[in-house]
């Protein structure tokens, strides 16, 4: 099933797309055909277009799509940090989760991090509500670091909370 996934940095083209999958890995019904949802602790969106663009538009910023037969399967987006890159917006269709595909693309992800941009390690955010998302990254070889970030309450562009203890824990993992 994976060996037919091919990966390309996305297009202004593609925008649309990777926020409808975006939306769909996350919130909403669609969102619980997956493992990945927030719909128990978010209402509301989860990103738009004019978040996706300066994403796909800008320097040391790369949305990495996972598409087979022209089908946009998957997404992640890669940043270049001082001295680590990162990783965020990390998305698969909820209806094939599990199969592998958010496997191969992060991999391709950290590869772009360790062999194009030279850096030694990559970060990412979780919501430190979700043990089986910290879970799948640890088995990945992220590690926790102690820091984290509060959630943005109040701002809608991030979604709508239905709870007042949300927060990220900041991973990394050395490349």
């Amino acid at each position: 099933m994976t060996d037919s996934v091919k990966f390309r940095p996305a297009v202004a083209a593609d925008i649309e797309t990777i926020v409808a999958l975006v939306e769909s890995a996350y919130r909403g019904d669609a969102s619980r055909a997956g493992w990945t949802t927030e719909a128990d602790f978010l209402d509301g969106q989860r990103t738009d277009a004019e978040g996706v663009r300066p994403l796909i538009e800008s320097e040391g910023s790369i949305v990495l799509v996972a598409e087979r037969s022209n089908e946009l399967l998957a997404c992640i987006h890669v940043q270049r940090l001082a001295g680590a890159g990162y990783f965020g917006m990390f998305s698969v269709r909820p209806t094939l989760q599990g199969q592998g595909i958010g496997d191969l693309l992060l991999r391709a992800a950290e590869a772009i991090v360790r062999d194009q941009w030279h850096l030694p390690e990559m970060t990412m955010t979780v919501i430190s509500i979700r043990p089986e998302l910290i879970a799948y990254y640890e088995r990945r070889g992220y590690r926790r670091t102690g820091e984290t970030k509060p959630f943005p309450y109040g701002d809608a562009r991030f979604g709508e909370p239905k709870r007042d203890d949300l927060q990220f824990e900041v991973f990394s993992k050395r490349l």
